[in-house]
């Protein structure tokens, strides 16, 4: 179930704004739509749905309609038409003031670019500042911006004015202010753009980590391509007020969905962001279990056309690889049991290792690399050729069984 879905959302400025949706329906650009009514489309016609739990980003140049839309999720700017349903069931467009109040001081926080705190404040005075407006009394809401501070890795730093902090430290404090609340959604705009860029690296690794601890709802906006690869877990493309795709980064780099969005990305490194999971094949006449015996590998090796197949137990634990010749001898001692020939010393990565961190391991050798899960189970392999393809922008394809008169000779 979407945390937030928004549906056919619009924003258009002027002093007749619905005079412009008939127009924009009928395809009518931005441009003709001010020449002919005088007003600015912001966004047009925009939908999507943000997962629980999820690094949602939004994304595009400067005056594509993103930050626009973040304000119209929580009513900042008020939506010339259109829906934003909270937990499927609160249409937030249509709800009254008072209970618009409740789900931004409980439900949804904000962090802004230029992190709006509070100078005459401290840092603790500062990050309580939504618990006072919820009520909550001085002790607690003392105790609970003290917690979060430490959580953003600010502990020490409670009471000193937010002045005296360097850029990323204020931004730091914006995000303990967020976060106190204990809100369902953070609004991040534009969040970490004022920061130089060790800094601002350095703050979406944070926000990673505390991702991965808090597991808040998280839409996030941008202009940054690489800020948007490396923080979403999909991300919304927008042009001209309009989401002109929605996907992956994975999705995005290899499937775009337009020219436009096609030219956004022709740059961007795919081997970092292309992961193991999109190149590797899953070939269960590939893979053995060490009680097969040799003459099973064996056959299955020369069915095709491989040197090594990956042996794994009956729960498709992976336990290593044996090779042909290994293999071969085994067979001639009539041994069954593959268990003393397993080369446990081989290539392995999880699913969401990044190209770029396949290439060593493949460097030197032949052997395909295991992608296992988090329990050791073998979910896959990529081979050599996949890696250097990917990096190099070349195609390959993963190769099927020989022909069968190949097999034969061999025989």
């Amino acid at each position: 179930m979407a945390k937030l879905r928004v549906e056919n959302l619009y924003k258009i400025f002027g002093s007749e704004p619905r005079r412009a949706i008939p127009l924009l329906e009928q395809g009518k650009s931005k441009e003709e739509i001010l020449d002919e009514t005088g007003c600015t489309v912001a966004i047009n016609d925009a939908s999507f749905e943000v997962e629980r739990g999820e690094i949602f980003v939004v994304m595009g140049l400067s005056g594509s309609g993103k930050s626009t839309v973040l304000r119209c999720l929580n009513r900042l700017i008020e939506p010339t038409d259109g829906k934003v349903f909270l937990d499927e069931d609160v249409n937030i467009i249509e709800t009254s003031e008072e209970e618009l109040r409740k789900i931004r001081r409980n439900k949804m926080s904000m962090v802004f670019q230029h992190f709006g705190l509070l100078p005459h404040r401290t840092v603790s005075d500062n990050v309580s500042f939504g618990l006072e407006i919820q009520g909550v009394e001085k002790e607690q809401r003392k105790q609970k911006a003290y917690e979060t501070i430490e959580v953003v890795g600010l502990k020490g730093y409670e009471e000193m004015m937010t002045g005296e902090l360097s850029g990323g430290m204020q931004q730091r404090v914006g995000l303990a202010r967020a976060l106190a609340t204990d809100p369902e959604i953070l609004l991040m705009d534009e969040a970490f753009s004022a920061l130089d860029p060790l800094i601002r690296n350095n703050m979406q690794d944070e926000l990673l980590d505390l991702q991965g601890e808090l597991q808040k709802t998280i839409i996030f906006i941008t202009h940054d391509l690489d800020e948007a690869l490396k923080l979403g877990d999909r991300i919304a493309i927008m042009k001209d007020g309009r989401v002109v795709q929605t996907g992956t980064s994975e999705a995005i780099l290899t499937e775009p969905a337009s020219d436009y969005v096609e030219a956004f990305v022709e740059n961007v490194d795919r081997s970092k962001v292309i992961t193991a999971q999109a190149i590797m094949f899953d070939h269960p006449e590939r893979v053995v279990s060490a009680k097969d015996g040799p003459g099973l590998a064996i056959r299955r090796m020369r069915k095709h056309g491989v040197s090594t197949l990956p042996v794994t137990d009956q729960e498709k634990h992976f336990k290593g690889f044996i090779h042909i010749d290994d293999t071969v001898k085994l067979q001639r001692q009539d041994k069954h049991s593959l268990d003393e020939i397993i080369d446990e010393d081989v290539p392995i990565a999880s699913p969401d290792t990044p190209v770029s961190d396949l290439l060593p391991l493949v460097w030197n050798t032949n052997i395909p690399i295991a992608v296992v899960d988090e329990k050791n189970k073998l979910k896959g392999l990529v081979l050599r050729p996949s890696v250097i393809a990917e990096i190099t922008g070349n195609e390959f394809e993963i190769p099927g069984p020989p022909e069968p008169e190949k097999e034969v000779a061999n025989d």
